[in-house]
């Protein structure tokens, strides 16, 4: 009731105000709003912008009024206040748990924080900048009331205030606060810098509180049982997301889909709680059949509230939100348009300018009676992006020598061929700003040639393959974070490429996938190629050939296999697929009883302990100096890796024969025993990788 009144009381003194001309500005006079940071406002730097100073003179006698009379000083600013907008996850994440939440239920947070706000604050005497959607003023803290985070405040002299809204002058601010009772929520208060620093606790206090209310409280959380520490289950993950939303760490349609969720959340919960107030109030006929028909909404809203915070859960999660971000499960995807409504195929050709000899080239070279059907159509554009997000499946993108600079990513959902006139070098497409993956494809088959992909401020690969098959030929990739990325399931036969500069992996590839790799040149990256094989009992490992590729100048391995620790119970394996193993066939066979050795069950619950080694790797001191010395020295080198590939491939068949037979309970075909992971791995150069060519990596 006081915020709405307090409100009217604004609107009714802005209205008055618009209509006496003595207050309004002078035609030459500006407001400038100041910039925010994190929803807040951080002047640190000084440059807010001019402010209006009103100034109360007296005309007439003491029989006559006081008037109150704008004047706006171009050279008045807002006195700085202090920044701390700018912590570290680390700073925010001790404050939360070591000083303010500790080990609170949900219903204790409220109380924890006035606790901390009581201790930390400065009870009176400082000066803030109250600032909010609808204005901005210079206010005097002369009281703090932490049970319900709020301030009591005053105006200060000379009277600063800014707004684009409400033109108010000292008199009309004065009758808004009386409205409030001089009450302000300490979230919207910014404390006014102090060269003693004797209130820098005391910004620092409410910033943890306006981080909190705005990144981390969710209005429907008092409603949670008192069955665990709300730090550890909320705050800490919830925090995390922030910070790696902040820090481009989150694919952009998995940070709008999170958003999107929260919005729909909180409707949903403020219909529930007003409905359930409703029914609150309804004691008269509790038996009615409005009182039943309203339980039974609030029945359904609950229902549809509780799914909601289980999805945003998931995603808060760092690991499932991990899995989301690879697989992209559950957000929306692009979807393919198939075949034109009008049957044809039509031959995008993307120029920077187009020449009449450049089209005659054209004609010529690429689009001759022996290549290409005469009676395509031809479409020109001069962005590569427009051409793409315009074909249906079976249209041709050529592309003429030049650099494009491009504005967000390509998105393949149909099967369409993408290529270059000229060489790669020649045909740049460079992406603009930050952003998820450059290229991501789901079609059932993209063809990608003769092109140079530059990528800058990535959170995902400069390619990525979803799903579907993907083949790429005669392309260079100039990458940012990770190179090419492999889905699970998905298909790549990359031939005659040229990838370097991933600060990660040059090439992911992911189980269940095939990697087919001919003549490529993968080089001064993090890895060279990574290999995630894990969850073993949910997918297969991934099929991959290897022929003639030059792997080299990493700073970690050339090829690395990445395992997960997290161990698996064993199922309990049934009397009649139990054979027993003589000790001689244990000595043969020791990787047979690796499941033995690194699992313990103990009612339901399973103990890790370290992963025994599975291969030796190939290290500097064994291969990398090798390399340098002679060309016989390097072949030998180059198949003492291709060996330890070939090995570790017979190791993960034996590993998946003795692991069925402990956990499957039916009879097991030979296909399922016999899969390898490296089908064919031929000719390959390993050179100059700063831990070796080959390792594994338990994470």
């Amino acid at each position: 009731m006081v915020e709405a009144a307090a409100a009217a009381v604004l609107a009714q003194a802005a209205a008055g105000l618009a209509d006496r001309p003595e207050l309004e500005p002078e035609p030459s006079a500006e407001l400038a709003v100041s910039a925010g940071v994190d929803s807040g406002v951080d002047n640190s730097n000084g440059s807010v912008g001019n402010v209006a100073i009103y100034q109360v003179e007296s005309e007439g006698n003491c029989d006559n009024p006081k008037k109150e009379t704008p004047s706006y000083q171009g050279t008045a600013k807002f006195p700085e206040v202090i920044a701390t907008t700018q912590l570290t996850y680390y700073e925010r994440y001790r404050a939360y748990q070591d000083y303010i939440l500790g080990d609170a239920k949900p219903s204790e947070v409220k109380d924890f924080i006035a606790e901390y706000l009581e201790k930390v604050l400065e009870p009176y005497g400082w000066q803030a900048l109250w600032s909010n959607d609808m204005f901005e003023v210079l206010v005097e803290v002369t009281d703090v009331e932490t049970s319900n985070h709020r301030a009591v405040v005053k105006l200060t002299e000379p009277f600063l205030y800014e707004s684009e809204t409400y033109p108010l002058d000292a008199e009309a601010m004065e009758s808004f606060l009386e409205a409030k009772k001089h009450l302000v929520p300490l979230q919207e208060l910014y404390v006014v810098s102090d060269e003693s620093g004797e209130f820098d606790q005391t910004a620092l206090a409410i910033e943890h509180l306006r981080f909190f209310f705005l990144h981390i409280w969710r209005n429907w959380d008092e409603d949670d049982d008192d069955d665990f520490d709300y730090f550890v289950k909320c705050c800490e993950p919830r925090l995390k997301l922030c910070y790696d939303i902040l820090e481009d760490r989150v694919p952009a349609n998995l940070v709008a889909e999170y958003n999107r969720l929260l919005s729909k959340c909180e409707e949903i919960y403020k219909e529930f709680v007003k409905l359930r107030e409703n029914i609150s109030t309804i004691d008269s006929a509790p038996e009615s059949e409005s009182n039943n028909v309203s339980m039974v909404e609030g029945v359904q809203l609950c229902e549809q509230l509780e799914k909601l915070k289980y999805k945003l859960q998931i995603m808060e999660t760092p690991l499932y939100r991990y899995v989301l971000c690879q697989d992209s499960y559950g957000l929306p995807t692009k979807q393919a348009k198939g075949i034109r409504p009008s049957g044809e195929n039509v031959i995008h050709v993307v120029s920077n300018s187009m020449t009449i000899t450049l089209l005659q080239s054209l004609l010529r070279e690429k689009l001759n009676p022996d290549q290409v059907n005469q009676e395509h159509v031809l479409e020109f554009h001069s962005d590569p992006l427009v051409a793409v997000n315009t074909c249906f499946e079976g249209d041709v993108v050529v592309i003429c020598p030049g650099h494009y600079c491009v504005n967000g990513y390509f998105n393949i959902a149909d099967s369409i061929q993408v290529e270059g006139y000229g060489p790669p070098d020649d045909v740049v497409l460079e992406k603009e700003g930050k952003g998820d993956a450059f290229v991501a494809c789901t079609a059932s088959c993209v063809k990608i040639s003769n092109l140079k992909f530059i990528q800058h401020d990535a959170t995902e690969g400069i390619l990525c393959v979803r799903k579907g098959q993907v083949i790429v030929e005669n392309c260079v990739f100039q990458c940012d974070t990770t190179g090419v990325v492999l889905r699970t399931s998905a298909k790549l036969h990359m031939k005659n490429c040229d990838l370097y500069g991933a600060k990660g992996a040059g090439l992911e590839i992911y189980p269940s996938s095939t990697c087919e790799l001919f003549g490529n040149d993968v080089h001064h990256c993090k890895e060279g190629i990574r290999i995630k094989n894990f969850m073993e009992e949910l997918y297969d490992v991934p099929k991959i050939t290897m022929m003639n590729n030059l792997i080299h100048n990493h700073e970690d391995y050339g090829i690395t296999m990445a395992k997960f620790t997290i161990p698996f119970p064993k199922r309990k394996t049934p009397a009649i697929l139990t054979q027993p193993i003589s000790h001689a066939e244990q000595n043969q066979n020791p990787q047979s009883d690796f499941g033995e050795n690194n699992l313990e069950l103990g009612f339901g619950s399973c103990e890790r302990q370290n992963p025994a080694p599975l291969l030796i790797e190939c290290s500097p001191n064994k291969c990398e100096q090798a390399v340098v010395l002679n060309p016989s020295d390097a072949a030998e080198c180059d198949e003492a890796v291709t060996n330890e590939l070939i090995s570790t491939s017979a190791t993960k068949r034996e590993q998946s024969r003795s692991r069925i037979n402990e956990m499957v309970d039916a009879v097991v075909t030979d296909d399922i025993m016999s899969q390898e992971m490296f089908l064919s791995i031929v000719s390959n150069h390993f050179k100059k990788n700063g831990k070796g060519s080959f390792g594994i990596v338990y994470s």
